[in-house]
């Protein structure tokens, strides 16, 4: 059924047509815009609660005003209708429902699976190569402190592939005792595999067995005289031990999670506080998107469904607030991971504490939240009177270049709102084709990249946009904005102060060119500060990573017939790259693989 306006919409005809079966709906406005996702267990008692009540919340009043179309889908059960919403809400984002925006990717211990002797890694991002991962971790510190602790118990190895097969002598990390020196052969292939296999055990959460097997090992080479092997045991005997007892939290179950939200002037904290293997690794916080009038029991129960759809789910929930259908959602959760998980919100003794930790935390990172936005919110309103902006401004943008002498340009694109940055929008610009240095023409360069989807009528236009420069970098964007036929937006400069001091900078304003000096004192100055350092920051992390993947890549990879087996052959022939290019054709045809053909060929590209 889809009507020609929300007006015409009939509720009540529509709840007729409907079946009491268990099923999702999702509700439209005029223009197609999903504006909200439900489940029920019987779709006509629940669709029909929106149109069969004499009077309803403001909230729902105004959301029912709106809707023109109903759609539905109909599930086999009401733990399939949880997860069917829990997924769309997610996916599609409606405009009424409690929706939980973290944009960041977990981090992973990852274990190499395709070599012969595997490597511990950090992972963050997809996990679509061989071997295992290990997490999620709620931070990239919890990750590292984990894997320092692997470092001190088995010493499997951590280093790059690249410098792993390269190696001709020990690094430092065997010299300090932290790898037995896979890469030259100080360890047998079987004996570093067993080494592998605890180290698994051990993150699997299987410490114990792990301190068993080591005491076995340990009293068998006693027994057969080798005493030095037995002291080795022992030593790691004792270090497992030690760093288990300081880690562990008495308490706590091998995998749990323990969820608590506060809720203050229309802001919503959910701080997660994390176990595994009975171990803390942290805490984490969220702010979910709220319609009006949400309560703390809403947010944990769609925070619950959403946030655990693509993560692993451990064994035990702890909530601060009793949810609606809770046995429902630890069904579906169940049924998710294929493992029995329990849902509890009445809790004593050590898991009260850690419910009253997480709740302390929410609150005060909450509180922290609010003090930032009033302190944004004031800054946004003192940029509207410095510049003299008809309204405060919605969305400022920064762009910023960063290179090395002119090697590998980079232009950084950052945006601030009213709530502060949004990294979703950030962007990084590429630049090629200019005269190297030339910061005129990769500023030019970059605006026309960014601008010209905004003159095709794509992509959301900034209120404010700052210019890492003065008059020079300004009139670049101007140039770019005219050329574009881009009218309404205000250009700043922001031009470094007498002696490049901090909080003395001037705002030079497009088309007048007047000078502004606000003074260290001013709001809006701290915040225009604030939104060129980080542009700053985006720009020269870009261009490090852009550099190194240049000086990374090998000349050689480009010369055709050398592979990454010959390639690996001719390093360690001679020493490394320079050594390479120091030899002669002859001497090159010495290395397995390498005909004339191909000598001359390597060669010829290394001293072109």
């Amino acid at each position: 059924m889809e009507p020609a306006s929300p007006q015409a919409f009939d509720g009540k005809a529509f709840v007729s047509t409907l079946t009491s079966s268990p099923g999702v709906y999702r509700y439209f406005d005029e223009a197609g815009e999903l504006l909200y996702v439900g489940k029920a267990s019987s779709l006509k008692k629940r669709v029909g609660s929106y149109f069969l009540k004499p009077r309803m919340e403001p909230r729902i009043a105004a959301m029912v005003s709106q809707i023109a179309r109903c759609e539905i889908t109909v599930t086999r059960t009401e733990a399939e209708a949880l997860l069917l919403e829990s997924q769309l809400i997610k996916a599609l984002k409606p405009r009424y429902n409690i929706l939980l925006r973290d944009d960041k990717s977990y981090p992973y211990i990852y274990l190499s699976g395709s070599e012969e002797y595997p490597r511990l890694a950090f992972h963050r991002g997809a996990r679509n190569q061989p071997g295992r991962y290990f997490g999620p971790f709620p931070s990239a510190f919890a990750v590292r402190e984990s894997l320092n602790l692997m470092q001190k118990l088995f010493k499997v190895r951590q280093c790059e592939d690249s410098y792993f097969r390269n190696r001709s002598r020990p690094c430092l990390q065997y010299q300090i005792g932290r790898c037995t020196g896979p890469c030259v052969g100080l360890i047998g292939a079987d004996d570093y595999r067993n080494d592998v296999r605890h180290a698994e055990m051990f993150l699997e959460g299987r410490g114990n067995a792990v301190t068993d097997e080591l005491v076995s090992s340990m009293e068998q080479a006693s027994a057969s005289l080798n005493f030095e092997r037995a002291a080795a045991l022992r030593d790691q005997i004792a270090t497992l031990r030690k760093l288990h007892a300081q880690n562990h939290v008495q308490g706590a179950t091998a995998d749990m999670d323990v969820i608590a939200c506060r809720i203050e002037a229309g802001i919503a904290c959910v701080s997660v506080l994390f176990f595994r293997n009975g171990i803390s690794l942290g805490t984490r916080d969220f702010y979910p998107r709220l319609p009006l009038d949400a309560e703390p029991a809403d947010v944990l129960a769609q925070f619950v469904a959403q946030y655990y759809l693509d993560r692993p789910v451990p064994r035990e929930i702890i909530l601060g607030e009793p949810i609606p259908d809770e046995q429902l959602l630890a069904e579906m959760l169940t049924q998710q991971c294929g493992h029995a998980v329990e849902i509890k919100t009445r809790v004593r003794g050590d898991r009260a504490q850690f419910l009253q930790m997480a709740e302390r935390n929410a609150q005060a990172s909450l509180t922290s939240r609010i003090a930032s936005r009033q302190t944004l919110g004031t800054r946004f309103d003192d940029l509207q009177n410095v510049l003299g902006l008809d309204e405060s401004p919605k969305r400022i943008e920064c762009f910023d270049i960063s290179h090395t002498r002119g090697e590998a340009t980079v232009a950084s694109c950052v945006v601030f709102g009213p709530e502060g940055a949004e990294k979703s929008h950030y962007r990084r610009f590429n630049i090629a084709g200019i005269t190297p240095g030339d910061d005129y023409a990769a500023m030019h360069q970059a605006l026309t990249r960014r601008f010209r989807k905004v003159a095709e009528g794509e992509g959301a236009r900034p209120d404010v946009l700052l210019i890492d420069g003065g008059t020079g970098q300004v009139a670049q964007a101007l140039d770019v904005l005219r050329e574009l036929g881009i009218n309404g937006i205000e250009v700043v400069g922001v031009a470094k102060g007498p002696g490049r001091r901090a909080g003395e900078e001037t705002l030079v304003l497009a088309g007048s060119n007047k000078e502004i000096h606000p003074g260290p004192t001013s709001p809006a100055l701290h915040l225009v500060a604030a939104v060129r350092d980080e542009a700053h920051r985006f720009a020269i992390s870009g261009h490090r990573k852009r550099r190194e993947k240049a000086r990374e890549r090998s000349v050689l990879e480009e010369v055709q017939g050398v592979g990454a087996r010959r390639r690996t052959a001719l390093l360690k022939a001679f020493g490394g790259l320079a050594g390479v290019e120091a030899a002669g054709v002859e001497e090159l045809m010495q290395v397995k693989g390498i005909d004339r053909s191909l000598a001359e060929r390597i060669y010829d590209a290394l001293h072109a």
